[in-house]
């Protein structure tokens, strides 16, 4: 019985620990990526869903922009080709490009289907849709990597539309050009577009790492929480490599750019999206302007 208490009394703790994000959060923007092994994971999948879900019940305005590299991977090699990668990006050939649209469409629609489970309305939608993404041609070092879109610009009003009318929007990484050409975009590059287009006060990346390290190879070099002066420092000095290089450049360009805090976090480890908004000590990365000095973690 004292035990069984003892836990009721940590339960109660803990949602009075989250009552303060609640009200400072009320009615903003929190505008989440969603990919890696949290997404090809059906338990992890569900686990991100109720979190984000949660979010969109107790007052925030959440906008899910989800990747789906692994499974356009798995279709492009059902249809006997074989998955090619320059600096990272997909190369993107016109037969490749329709089966990653087709892809993405589903992975879409499987969200929606998950999130309305749970008594909230979603809408798929992609970056066409609204002339929400515009893009031109993205080249790697040069390289004609085929159909791969750079944002030049986002038209955020479908977005706002579907938050006004309490939907919670879920955005698959496809744009036009200006001839209307479609073009697979990274879905990273798209949340960041998204979120500083819509001004949103949060946004969250969930990797497949814990979060920042000074020293990938050193777990004790952990950072929780830095500046995007910092953040900058680092990229200059040549402390971030490989696939987090182009991800830490994202979160400083939208602290750069009106967002308030960005967040990066380990979406193989259940409900880390809740842990890291609702408590104190959080359990990622923190990238906040240089401005914000102590006071209670946002």
């Amino acid at each position: 019985m004292e035990k069984d208490m003892e836990l009721v009394m940590h339960k109660a703790e803990t949602l009075i620990e989250a009552l303060p994000y609640i009200q400072k959060f009320n009615r903003k923007i929190i505008v989440v990526k969603y990919g890696g092994s949290a997404m090809s994971n059906a338990q992890l999948q569900r686990n991100v869903i109720k979190d984000v879900t949660l979010l969109k019940l107790v007052g925030f305005k959440p906008i899910i922009v989800h990747g789906g590299g692994k499974e356009i991977s798995r279709w492009v090699g059902k249809v006997g080709k074989e998955a090619q990668f320059i600096n990272g990006l997909r190369v993107t050939d016109e037969e490749t490009m329709e089966i990653a649209e087709m892809v993405l469409g589903k992975v879409s629609k499987d969200l929606v289907t998950m999130v309305q489970e749970l008594g909230v309305k979603a809408v798929g939608i992609s970056g066409k849709d609204g002339g929400l993404l515009t893009v031109e041609k993205k080249y790697a070092d040069g390289q004609d990597i085929g159909y791969v879109g750079n944002i030049t610009e986002v038209n955020p009003k479908v977005l706002y539309d579907l938050l006004e009318k309490d939907f919670l929007p879920i955005v698959a990484p496809i744009g036009l050009d200006e001839q209307f050409q479609t073009y697979n975009i990274n879905a990273d590059d798209a949340a960041c577009a998204i979120a500083k287009a819509v001004g949103a006060d949060k946004l969250v990346f969930l990797t497949d790492i814990e979060g920042l390290y000074k020293d990938i190879n050193d777990k004790s070099s952990f950072i929780s929480r830095l500046s995007a002066s910092d953040a900058e420092e680092l990229i200059g000095g040549g402390f971030i490599g490989g696939g987090m290089l182009p991800k830490l450049s994202n979160c400083t360009s939208a602290i750069r750019n009106g967002v308030n805090r960005v967040h990066i976090l380990d979406g193989r480890v259940p409900h880390s999206l809740l842990l890291e908004i609702f408590t104190n000590n959080g359990v990622g990365t923190a990238i906040v302007s240089d401005e914000e000095i102590g006071g209670m973690p946002q």
